[in-house]
């Protein structure tokens, strides 16, 4: 993301002495991506931020998948993984369950009233889209204000930790990628910048507008990354606070970004799921699919035609409104439906009919759409409903009415 944004005190030339009102230096660090080939922000420390007194093994939420076989579509109710009495015994981090997954991308869900602890997730950067509740999201490069309806992206290796306010549980739906989140290539410009077709542009992304300067010493952190045989986790223990920065500047940061900021692109008939995409990353593309007026061709059918995702498995999580092509199949507020790679799904019965003369759609939802086959993880075969894959037909399992 080539958007520069510069917070608290930094020196007038990089890689240059800088001290503070005693004389002594801060530590200058860089954190950027593909190996010093593209974005990067400059952090300055009180403390070495090297400095570990510490490393043990942490055991990461289960992350073992499931192939989807023998394939069908499916629909998962993700209300039904944490019941009310879990909310203070879980947090973000350590409690979130992989739904679906594969080595591209992991997607998971989280329900939690209390902070996680800090957390460095170094395999790939994070898209958590904030369902209901809000948070503070605070981070190496300052905190962060979550609310309903946020994305909040978090570059890989971004030390942070979430903490829910209100009366309201923090429901965080977890986009994890092995790679880098950024918005599409057509969006912008050859320098960067979001050109004018973009729904959405560099006024709604929204940093770190001040440093953290916390103190503290002997601070554990909780890190995943990748190793030969997989992802694993490392408890360190860090000397001194990471969040110890007095200044940065760059342009990679986190920032969150509001759905309710992404500005629908519609048309005279029906657009294809690329006009929604706000996201991608290798593999995998991010879309929201928000209120909007709907195709008003006189002959227009405003919900989607049937089809085949003949590359791609479609992820689809309905986080609001009121979802026309699926009416009649029992997906409702916090689903998932899973419509495969291999199989020609659509509208529900009789939506097709019914979506004729409708002029807008009151819908909210966030679609992650890949191009490898994706897995269930453990969270997802607990809370999947069976009789999904029957309901166009309208018969259960076997053929029977």
């Amino acid at each position: 993301m080539a958007y520069y944004r510069r917070v608290g005190d930094v020196p007038p030339k990089r890689h240059t002495q800088h001290r503070d009102e005693q004389g002594a230096l801060y530590f200058e660090e860089l954190m950027g991506e593909e190996g010093f080939s593209s974005d990067s922000s400059l952090l300055y420390h009180r403390g070495l931020p090297s400095a570990i007194v510490d490393s043990a093994v942490w055991e990461i939420p289960d992350a073992a998948t499931t192939p989807n076989h023998p394939l069908k579509p499916r629909h998962l109710k993700l209300h039904g993984l944490f019941p009310k009495e879990s909310w203070g015994e879980t947090d973000v981090v350590t409690g979130r369950r992989l739904v679906l997954g594969n080595a591209d991308v992991r997607l998971s869900y989280a329900v939690s009233t209390v902070p996680s602890p800090l957390y460095r997730n170094a395999t790939g950067d994070e898209a958590v889209y904030v369902e209901s509740g809000q948070a503070v999201v605070e981070t190496v490069f300052g905190a962060l204000q979550a609310k309903q309806g946020d994305y909040v992206v978090l570059p890989t290796s971004t030390t942070h930790r979430w903490i829910p306010e209100g009366d309201e549980p923090l429901r965080a739906y977890i986009i994890e990628a092995t790679g880098h989140i950024h918005p599409p290539k057509r969006y912008l410009s050859r320098f960067g910048q979001f050109l004018e077709h973009a729904p959405y542009c560099e006024r709604d992304l929204h940093g770190p507008g001040e440093p953290l300067t916390a103190t503290g010493t002997d601070v554990e952190v909780l890190v995943k990354h990748r190793t030969s045989r997989g992802l694993a986790g490392t408890r360190m223990v860090y000397a001194e606070h990471p969040f110890d920065v007095v200044g940065w500047d760059g342009c990679l940061y986190p920032f969150t970004f509001s759905v309710h900021d992404f500005e629908p692109i519609t048309g005279r008939v029906h657009q294809p799921p690329p006009v929604h995409q706000v996201f991608e990353g290798h593999n995998f593309v991010v879309c929201n699919f928000v209120p909007r007026k709907v195709d008003y061709h006189p002959l227009s059918i405003p919900v989607p035609y049937y089809h085949s995702n003949v590359d791609s498995d479609e992820i689809m999580f309905y986080c609001g409104g009121d979802y026309e092509a699926r009416k009649g199949s029992g997906i409702g507020q916090g689903s998932i439906s899973v419509h495969p790679g291999g199989h020609s799904h659509g509208p529900q019965p009789g939506a097709y009919e019914r979506s004729i003369g409708v002029e807008a759609f009151d819908e909210l939802a966030v679609m992650v759409d890949t191009f490898r086959p994706l897995e269930l993880g453990e969270g997802g075969v607990a809370c999947e409903d069976p009789a999904y894959a029957w309901t166009w037909a309208g018969r259960r399992a076997g053929g029977t009415p």
